[in-house]
Parts: C-alpha cells; structure tokens; sequence
C-alpha cells in the first residue's frame, strides 16, 4: 500500500464539477492499493499516518500529529501510484489492485484512520475522474509505503 500524505490546510475532491469529499487543516492522502495487500498493510499504514508528527508545535517544530491537532483527513484512490516505468514510456499497472480487491482495503484503511483520528474521514469516489484541490501547507509532502517502510 502506497500513500502520499501532504499537510494541508484545506483540500477537496469533486467529481463532475460536484464536491464529494473535503477537509479543512490535516491530511490529504493519495492512496494506491497494491495487489498483494492485506488488511495488515491498511493497519499499519492508517496507525503510522495518524501518528506522524509533522504540524508545528508552540516553538515552530513539527513535533505533533494529526491527532494533537485535532485535524481532518481526505482519502482519495490513486492506483496510479503502483506504476512501472521501467521500460518503454507508457506506465504499467500491473501491480496496483483490481477494484474487487482495492475496494475494500481502501475502505479499511479509512474506518482504520477514522478509528485512529476518532471523527470521521473524508473521501473520494473510488475509480472515479476526479479533481482534487489542495492548499498544501508548508508544503509537507510524505511518501510511504508498506513494502519499503523507511
């Protein structure tokens, strides 16, 4: 499981020019499910993104969480995160989940990150064109991954 997590101060995703998912300060997170995932990874992840210090505290250091912050989060699917590119010039896919498996996990990961952050978490239409709108703040922009958790 991929996740790109900016700190924003407000983001929101439309779909046909109507607004389906918003936040205010907190997280806007880009979601890709790999094919070989499991409830675990959205565990982890969810877990990892909710204590990730990254705000400011009353000195200027980004030494608190989302959940000292009382921020909001939006998730939005992005298998387009599990491209190969290793050859030719046209992305591969391969690797990202099909919907019957991503589905799910995606809506793990949420009700995880709701559990986690204790209000509810915004979100995208999965496997939808969206527009997605963000102010990133700072900008803070982290990318991590349950294959490769550095």
């Amino acid at each position: 499981m991929r996740a790109i997590v900016q700190r924003v101060s407000r983001a929101k995703v439309s779909v046909n020019n109507e607004t389906v998912g918003q936040c205010g300060e907190g997280f806007m997170i880009l979601l890709g499910v790999h094919s070989e995932d499991s409830t675990e990874d959205a565990d982890w992840l969810a877990a990892k993104v909710a204590a990730l210090r990254v705000f400011s505290d009353e000195e200027g250091k980004m030494n608190l969480s989302i959940t000292d912050v009382s921020g909001e989060a939006l998730v939005v699917s992005q298998f387009t995160l599990h491209a190969k590119y290793k050859k030719g010039t046209r992305p591969s896919f391969i690797h990202a989940a099909r919907p019957e498996t991503a589905v799910p996990l995606y809506e793990h990961f949420i009700r995880q990150l709701e559990d986690h952050l204790k209000k509810p978490v915004a979100s995208g239409q999965f496997g939808a064109m969206m527009e997605v709108d963000l102010i990133n703040h700072g900008p803070v922009t982290i990318t991590m991954d349950t294959r490769n958790k550095e």
